[in-house]
């Protein structure tokens, strides 16, 4: 709890002992990074192993008894052992406080944590907490908050009790559970022969400062007897990302929903894999309310009684709840196609929404109809003659529409369902597109909340093969095997021309890779560019990395403006360009990045005029030995094969703002989806069927 001391506020914990305070014990190291700010609230103590008098507030001494406790960096001596105290970032630290207690005799360490969930990042704590009793033995109790605590991020659980490097008892990672306590039964004995063998830690020990003591008349093990049994180390499992996935933004959404008082969710339905991945996480937690009902968990079945507003229902299994707390809705218009629209239905009939197609097409007309009466002019797309902007507009328009439709929708379904309330408009923008910035600002990536916004592309096509598997939904193999297209340009012939990656002018594992060095690694176009080269080295020549990397820093700078209206979205990626906690950064960059590029274009010439073939010879060698799939979907499904067609590369040349990852054309085949679930791995973001253009500077 917050606590002032001396007109200063600490980020503190407080000891109780028979409704007496032990102890209040100040945070010695503050977290300042990702998505955390605690300087901004709190002061760090600085005063090792000195305890302070605090005088309690009055409220408080009336039900202690108590005037003054001790405030600082103490610790608690009971009867039988010792209890030290570690908060949150102490952990991380690489100056733990719990090596300097160790060494002082402490044998228990209680950590309460507020810990979040990253992908692929459930070890990290685990292997903390270990290695915080390996070196120099003792108990660690790991005690971290979970679920949605009206943030981005969800605390991800993992409570656990370590002793010697052993963990002997854990808690989930994901759940609905509002409390959930595990206990252990340990020997004081192991810990002290465990140091007592490690004769370096003992010799260090002899020598350590230490810290000011607090006496508790407590024991907490039984003076005579044999006790009860110990626990035995167990075995951690870890989910895998694509079970974290469906798990974690499930269980966020769980609490959002429930805390904020709505009714159920709104989802644009589109066909395509990023709402399809909403739909899929959506039923994931409809099979967890229904789970933690069936077992008996009265609070969760008076969170679904309120929230249908049916104060004796108790749902049978998960479609049937699906269909009270999700309605979804195929936006259709003169440039959608037949397969999406009928691959949305298929995919609401098998989760069981409530499920709606409409067309756009009135509201797309009467819009620009008003545009027409006041110019004169009327705007058309790009394949029909007209200009890049008026293409450009003509997409737009159709996106926002959604946009206003979709919370038209969302306020009134409830209403026309006969029930009272309101449904929470989803996004479906994974983290990728906002990197890149290929969304409309104030389209249907804008919503209230958004539980895909910090996943990869890549990593939900793994998510929906493991979700048509788990939930039985064999609709999701259709959309794996699909194009991803925005579907905002006309059709030729009944058939899509437009794709996502030749309009963003990268693949999505492409993207991946950017992402993380530009936030991970901290990279500017420079620092990128010389990575890349010989990241790339076996698929690409140092002009493809470099127009690649100009390419995709030109599309960033120009975007970024969209990330300060990002909609909330559950924290995943490490990547994430979130701008209101996580990636704070300017949102009006030089697009031409003029000093940047130049000393690329410096270090290219030099590596180009420097070079003996090697180059040439090395990427030759990788394009015609390349024998795994393609990054790129074509338009025809996952490209395999082939050349890009003339036309098609004349066209992106005409562009001189855009390098283009130009598909080839070759069917896909029926084993293809077979082989999707390899694809969808990380794998090089470039190959033998891609062609890579870009116009010069």
């Amino acid at each position: 709890m917050p606590v002032m001391h001396k007109n200063v506020t600490y980020n503190c914990r407080v000891v109780f002992y028979n409704r007496k305070v032990l102890l209040i014990r100040p945070k010695t190291k503050l977290c300042e990074d990702g998505n955390y700010r605690e300087s901004r609230w709190f002061s760090p103590w600085r005063k090792e192993r000195v305890l302070e008098e605090y005088y309690l507030p009055r409220m408080i001494s009336a039900y202690t008894g108590q005037t003054v406790v001790s405030f600082g960096d103490g610790v608690i001596s009971t009867k039988d052992t010792c209890i030290g105290f570690e908060i949150c970032e102490e952990l991380w630290n690489p100056q733990s406080t719990h090596i300097a207690m160790g060494l002082d005799g402490v044998e228990l360490i209680v950590n309460g944590s507020g810990s979040y969930m990253e992908l692929r990042k459930a070890y990290v704590t685990v292997d903390l907490v270990k290695s915080a009793t390996l070196k120099c033995g003792g108990c660690y109790l790991f005690s971290n908050l979970r679920g949605c605590d009206g943030q981005r991020v969800y605390f991800n659980g993992c409570s656990c009790i370590a002793i010697n490097g052993y963990i002997v008892n854990r808690s989930q990672q994901f759940g609905l559970q509002e409390v959930e306590v595990v206990v252990a039964t340990v020997d004081l004995e192991d810990i002290r022969a465990y140091r007592n063998a490690i004769r370096s830690r003992s010799h260090l020990a002899a020598t350590s400062p230490a810290y000011p003591r607090i006496q508790a008349d407590v024991s907490l093990s039984a003076e005579k007897g044999i006790g009860l049994p110990t626990c035995e180390p167990i075995e951690w499992l870890y989910h895998s990302p694509e079970e974290e996935i469906a798990l974690g933004p499930a269980c966020w959404l769980w609490d959002y929903l429930r805390r904020s008082g709505q009714g159920g969710f709104f989802l644009p339905l589109s066909g395509g894999v990023d709402s399809s991945s909403v739909a899929s996480i959506v039923f994931s937690m409809c099979h967890l309310v229904v789970d933690a009902i069936q077992r008996g968990d009265c609070k969760v079945l008076s969170d679904v009684r309120r929230i249908v507003c049916d104060g004796e229902y108790v749902p049978v299994e998960p479609r049937e709840l699906c269909g009270l707390l999700f309605v979804t809705c195929y936006m259709g218009s003169e440039n959608s196609s037949q397969e999406t629209k009928k691959r949305a239905l298929s995919l609401a009939e098998q989760i069981g929404s409530y499920h709606m197609t409409i067309s756009i097409d009135v509201a797309v007309s009467a819009v620009l109809g008003i545009f027409t009466a006041m110019s004169g002019l009327v705007p058309r797309f790009a394949s029909r003659g007209g200009s890049a902007r008026e293409s450009l507009a003509l997409q737009n328009v159709q996106a926002r529409l959604r946009m206003v439709l979709a919370y038209l929708f969302a306020q009134l379904m409830l209403w026309v369902r006969k029930r009272s309330g309101g449904l929470l408009v989803l996004g479906s923008a994974n983290v990728d597109e906002a990197l890149r910035g290929y969304m409309t600002k104030y389209d249907c990536s804008s919503a209230d909340v958004n539980p895909i916004g910090g996943i990869s592309k890549t990593d939900l096509r793994s998510f929906l093969l493991y979700a048509k598997n788990k939930f039985n939904l064999p609709v999701l193999s259709e959309i794996l095997g699909a194009p991803p297209t925005a579907e905002l340009e006309p059709l030729e012939g009944g058939r899509l021309t437009q794709t996502d990656e030749e309009d963003m002018g990268m693949t999505y594992a492409e993207l991946s890779v950017f992402g993380r060095l530009r936030k991970q690694n901290k990279c500017g176009p420079y620092s990128m560019f010389c990575k890349l080269i010989h990241t790339w080295r076996g698929d690409c020549t140092p002009e493809q990395v470099s127009n690649k990397v100009k390419h995709f820093f030109r599309c960033y700078a120009i975007n970024r403006h969209k990330m300060t209206v990002l909609t909330p979205a559950y924290h995943a990626e490490s990547y994430s360009p979130d701008d209101n906690r996580y990636d704070h950064r300017p949102f009006l960059y030089n697009a031409q990045w003029t000093w940047q590029f130049r000393a690329m274009d410096e270090q290219l010439q030099t590596v180009i005029t420097s070079g003996d073939g090697h180059w040439e010879e090395h990427t030759n060698k990788g394009l015609t030995g390349h024998k795994g799939p393609s990054s790129v979907s074509g338009s025809r499904g996952s490209v395999t094969g082939g050349t890009p067609s003339s036309s098609t590369v004349s066209k992106i040349l005409k562009d001189p703002h855009k390098g283009v990852v130009v598909p080839a054309e070759t069917p896909v085949n029926d084993s293809a989806m077979e082989e999707l679930e390899a694809q969808t791995r990380w794998h090089h973001p470039s190959s033998y069927n891609n062609l890579v253009l870009s116009a010069a500077e």
